[in-house]
């Protein structure tokens, strides 16, 4: 990755964390030690920052330095798994991650275990925003470990931009698609009647709902319509999506190594024919001296003969 395109990334996220939190420029400043003048060119791309000093932006922000600098062309080695409750994350997640051989991950789980509160406990305490918070800090905690895994996420991860946008950079996505009616049923069949206790309008609730997080669940990089694939099918076809992504990387890689290459003898042919002309100058420059002093030699011996 060019330099410019690193320092370019570096600063995008800084600026997407801090105004995600609301935290002004001085504000950082102040936590980090480093001048505003000089965060407003990190942010704008052209800060040349050094690992030390990212750290303590970092820290001023509250986010792992992995978060800040890991580039979007490493290989993907996380599947998350995204859609709405019933969608068969944690079906397909159990197979898929038995499959690959990898851990499988519940994102919901480890908030609960986090925290200590169950999920509905937790959103009555703390609300959405401390849950979504939670799942973030999480989120960090598990991409930061830099291994395999499958998570299955909560149904709600795409409404928080922060969170969507890291998944999307730093995992394989999968949009697990079903229809209303068969979210219902199957959430029913897991023994939860939750969903209508008291809700003569719960299935319009989950209508409306999916209707605004479908566009976002179709960010993701591959989607899977559960309605008709069966959960063995559903795990072939992410597993070949993978190995298809893995090689195009290495496909990537190897190109840009050819290119790299290629390119080398090029720029020393280059440096050498830019070299050509300034030595003929030097050397022209150096015999002009020398050519002045035997005219004015020549010009004294002429000048001797003539007396």
């Amino acid at each position: 990755m060019e330099r410019e395109s690193v320092l370019s990334q570096i600063g995008r996220r800084v600026r997407a964390r801090r105004t995600s939190m609301g935290w002004t420029l001085k504000e950082i400043a102040e936590r980090s030690g480093i001048s505003p003048r000089f965060l407003c060119d990190l942010e704008a791309g052209k800060g040349n920052i050094s690992v030390a000093r990212l750290a303590d932006v970092a820290e001023a922000l509250d986010v792992p330095i992995v978060s800040l600098v890991s580039t979007d062309e490493e290989e993907k080695r996380v599947v998350a798994l995204v859609g709405l409750r019933g969608a068969g994350k944690s079906t397909v997640g159990k197979a898929l991650a038995k499959h690959l051989g990898v851990r499988f991950i519940e994102l919901d789980a480890l908030i609960e275990s986090d925290t200590n509160l169950v999920l509905g406990e937790l959103f009555s305490l703390h609300g959405e925003a401390y849950y979504k918070r939670r799942a973030y800090d999480l989120l960090v905690k598990v991409l930061m470990q830099n291994e395999p895994m499958v998570v299955a996420t909560g149904g709600s991860i795409v409404t928080d931009p922060e969170t969507w946008q890291l998944l999307k950079r730093r995992t394989h996505t999968v949009w697990l698609k079903a229809s209303p009616e068969n979210h219902w049923k199957r959430v029913l069949g897991q023994g939860d009647t939750r969903p209508m206790a008291n809700r003569t309008s719960a299935m319009a609730e989950l209508r409306s709902i999916l209707s605004l997080r479908s566009p976002l669940y179709a960010e993701a990089t591959q989607m899977i319509d559960t309605n008709s694939v069966r959960v063995t099918e559903a795990v072939r076809m992410i597993a070949e999506a993978l190995t298809d992504r893995k090689n195009g990387h290495r496909e990537a890689q190897a190109r840009a190594k050819r290119e790299r290459d290629s390119a080398k003898p090029q720029a020393a042919k280059r440096e050498r024919d830019s070299a050509k002309p300034q030595a003929a100058k030097r050397e022209r420059d150096s015999a002009k001296p020398q050519a002045m002093s035997a005219a004015s030699t020549k010009r004294h011996k002429e000048t001797q003969k003539s007396k």
